[in-house]
């Protein structure tokens, strides 16, 4: 069971990636050291959404599926998401797919 939700959160995790660089969203220079040891949640203080999602979700999860860990049982990115983009309205973005992989990402680990 565990080996199958880890292969379906890291095709999900890939289709994260594709529609953040779609959306382009995805960015070519990593945050200072300092703004990714934030240890507000969603590191809300020092990074966007859109930043932590590239910076921190997608490499923990990442190397948490590498090591066959246990991933977190309660995920609730999507709304967090919404307010992101609700927050960028004025860039009116097709955001659907990055919702729907978002949801999909949440249902798998909740």
């Amino acid at each position: 069971m565990l080996e199958h939700q880890h292969t379906q959160i890291a095709s999900l995790l890939i289709d994260l990636e594709m529609e953040l660089r779609h959306l382009q969203l995805w960015r070519s220079q990593q945050p200072s050291a300092q703004a990714l040891a934030s240890t507000v949640p969603f590191c809300v203080d020092t990074l966007g959404f859109d930043e932590w999602l590239q910076f921190v979700f997608l490499p923990t999860l990442q190397q948490m599926i590498a090591l066959e860990m246990t991933l977190p049982s309660n995920c609730q990115i999507t709304p967090m998401a919404e307010g992101f983009l609700r927050a960028r309205s004025n860039q009116a973005l097709p955001a659907e797919r990055l919702l729907a992989v978002l949801t999909a990402l949440d249902r798998l680990m909740s």
